[in-house]
């Protein structure tokens, strides 16, 4: 059987796996899936229309599955969907998403979420990701896989990081920011690419080297995003794969990147 405090709150429209542990003072509300070997420490509040997946970890005092803060909510049935090998640290919140885009947050699997972090409505997070303690996600924004997020930063609505960036502490982001690169300050400004990043997932000099040379050709050639997919496509996408994630970032942003 589940593992549950006697003075945890349960709906009896939750599911709830029999190998989960829901510590004390939680409260757990209506239609709420708890999956397997998922721990609520104590004082965790899962507010209702959430589904979680294995393996997960909530500290005391998060916030789980409210409704959203925006004026045009008005009771809607939305949902919040957390994955597997999860870690959420004391006094998050992560809200639901809206029936204007598509009714969902959606979390993914391996992520830290340190003190404080804020996920708001209709957000996309990805695998792997380490957002550092009191960051601030607004809504419509999308996270990508591998990033790190540094602490009391904050991300502009509808913004998306992309795929093994990394966000310097204390920084406030308000356009895209693309793969690979290493951005800080207030607004952002990109500052090279997040080379330590790489080296610790041991990619090749090779690799990085030609990951070096997209990064000059976007940022610091002066040549228009255009020309420079242009050469991305043509001369170092034949050299090394992973250069495609830099051009979906291009060709996807629609506010523009951090530069």
């Amino acid at each position: 059987m589940s593992q549950i405090h006697p003075t945890a709150l349960i709906s009896p429209s939750a599911k709830i796996d029999e190998t989960a542990t829901i510590g004390p003072y939680c409260i757990i509300g209506d239609e709420v899936t708890i999956g397997a070997h998922t721990v609520l420490h104590r004082h965790v509040v899962v507010a209702r229309l959430t589904r979680i997946g294995e393996y997960n970890q909530f500290y005391q005092f998060a916030s789980i599955g409210e409704d959203p803060q925006d004026l045009k909510y008005d009771g809607e049935r939305t949902w919040l969907e957390i994955g597997n090998h999860n870690t959420i640290r004391e006094a998050c919140s992560l809200h639901r998403g809206t029936e204007q885009d598509g009714g969902l947050t959606k979390i993914g699997n391996h992520n830290l979420l340190m003190v404080n972090t804020h996920i708001a409505h209709d957000c996309l997070i990805g695998d792997h990701n380490v957002l550092a303690n009191n960051v601030g996600i607004a809504g419509h924004v999308t996270i990508g896989n591998h990033t790190i997020i540094g602490g009391n930063s904050g991300i502009h609505q509808f913004c998306t990081v992309d795929d093994y960036s990394l966000v310097g502490g204390a920084s406030l982001i308000l356009k895209d920011v693309a793969a690979f690169t290493m951005v800080s300050g207030n607004p952002a400004k990109a500052h090279g690419l997040n080379v330590e990043g790489m080296r610790r997932k041991d990619w090749s000099k090779e690799t990085i080297d030609v990951l070096r040379q997209a990064y000059r050709t976007v940022y610091r050639s002066g040549l228009t995003t255009p020309q420079a997919l242009e050469i991305l496509k043509e001369e170092l996408l034949p050299q090394e794969p992973k250069i495609a994630l830099l051009i979906d970032s291009l060709q996807k942003s629609r506010r523009g990147v951090v530069r």
